[in-house]
């Protein structure tokens, strides 16, 4: 297939080759510059710090809904360059937070009897290696499949160094580990893997008898009135776009708002939204509202197991969603990041409250672990006032 496109501008080899070694597993650099402080009160004043804090984001932007009242705080910019703050309506990559999408549409599927929370990979999906064959599809969804993680793959790697903007066959991803076993005897143990909601979108498929995308469409995205969410093969991100940045210290940020294409991540982290759509997601699904009690119930059964990167307070695991329980309280939902994006998105478990926190560069743990936890901190904070307010 055709190169899409050339690159918004050129990229040391050094640069890229730990951005492709990154932007899937959580570990890409953070900028460091500092901002002026944009507005009063506690909660804008963690924003303004976190901003100016070295190595921090230049924007934020935090949407708090509490039944009919929605509040925002945001400090820094959508754009290193301009004035403009972050909005509720520009569009961003959620990275990883989309694995409560294919998860929804998944228990959507068992909901209507279509799936089964214990079918097997050798049931649905019979051409994936027999090795795999015992992992069930609840598995899958609480990441205790043990399936190897094709983003860690060399031969992924490679081409995705070459070129960035390469179109991979998203629904051929788990061919890149297809030669390697579990790495653990399914449910034993956890372990966060990428490989997992490929396979779930590919089981949803094979149910269905339907294509993902349109899956996504009709089971979460057309009930909910989620006009600004896609899952996109390319590279590019509708106008207006929150911009996502990379930094190498002392050089200023880098845009990777547009470096990577979408095909490589699909159903594992591909989908690009808005703070204000992925705030309505969030809430409904941590309420429980597109799936009957019963499946629920099953959904809601936890083992230990963080999100990646880990979210605020305790982190546990359970059918695509995590619990996070805070010094506050309990909210339900999901992390994600990936190259120039760290995404929080949690709701109350009646659904009636929900935050979604986005900074515009990526946090991890072994990227800089003392900003990772200066943002759980914050993060728990608005937690905090989400359920207090």
């Amino acid at each position: 297939m055709p190169h899409p496109g050339p690159h918004p501008r050129p990229w040391s080899r050094p640069l890229l080759a730990l951005l492709v070694a990154t932007a899937l597993a959580g570990l890409a650099p953070a900028p460091a510059q500092a901002r002026p402080p944009q507005g009063e009160g506690p909660l804008q004043r963690r924003l303004d710090e976190l901003v100016a804090t070295a190595g921090g984001p230049p924007g934020v932007i935090a949407v708090l809904r509490r039944g009919g009242r929605t509040e925002v705080l945001r400090s820094g910019v959508a754009e290193v360059g301009t004035a403009r703050p972050p909005r509720t309506t520009d569009h961003m990559r959620i990275a990883s937070a989309a694995k409560a999408f294919s998860g929804a549409v998944a228990l959507g599927l068992v909901d209507q009897g279509l799936l089964g929370l214990d079918d097997t990979l050798a049931e649905r999906l019979p051409d994936l290696p027999a090795a795999w064959g015992a992992v069930t599809l609840r598995q899958l969804l609480n990441h205790t499949s043990g399936l190897p993680d094709y983003s860690d793959a060399p031969a992924f790697r490679e081409i995705l160094g070459a070129d960035p903007h390469h179109v991979f066959e998203s629904r051929c991803l788990l061919d890149f580990v297809a030669d390697q076993p579990l790495n653990f005897t399914p449910g034993t143990a956890y372990r966060y893997s990428n490989s997992d909601n490929i396979a779930v979108a590919l089981m949803a498929e094979a149910a269905s008898g339907e294509r993902y995308e349109d899956l996504l469409r009709t089971v979460v995205q057309q009930p909910l009135g989620l006009r600004r969410t896609s899952l996109p093969q390319g590279y590019r991100l509708p106008e207006p776009y929150l911009h996502g940045y990379a930094v190498q210290p002392p050089e200023a940020p880098e845009d990777v708002s547009t470096l990577f294409g979408a095909s490589g991540s699909w159903a594992s982290g591909g989908i690009v939204s808005t703070p204000e759509d992925l705030g309505t997601f969030i809430g409904a699904y941590a309420g429980g509202r597109l799936i009957a009690p019963a499946v629920r119930a099953q959904q809601l059964t936890f083992v230990d197991g963080a999100s990646e990167p880990a979210g605020p307070g305790r982190n546990e695991a359970g059918l695509a969603i995590f619990r996070y329980t805070t010094r506050c309280g309990v909210v339900y939902g999901h992390t994600g990041n990936t190259a120039g994006y760290t995404q929080l998105a949690v709701g109350t478990p009646d659904g009636r409250r929900s935050l979604t926190f986005s900074v515009t560069t990526q946090v991890s743990e072994r990227s800089n672990a003392a900003l990772l936890a200066e943002l759980r901190d914050v993060q728990e904070d608005f937690v905090c006032a989400l359920l207090r307010g």
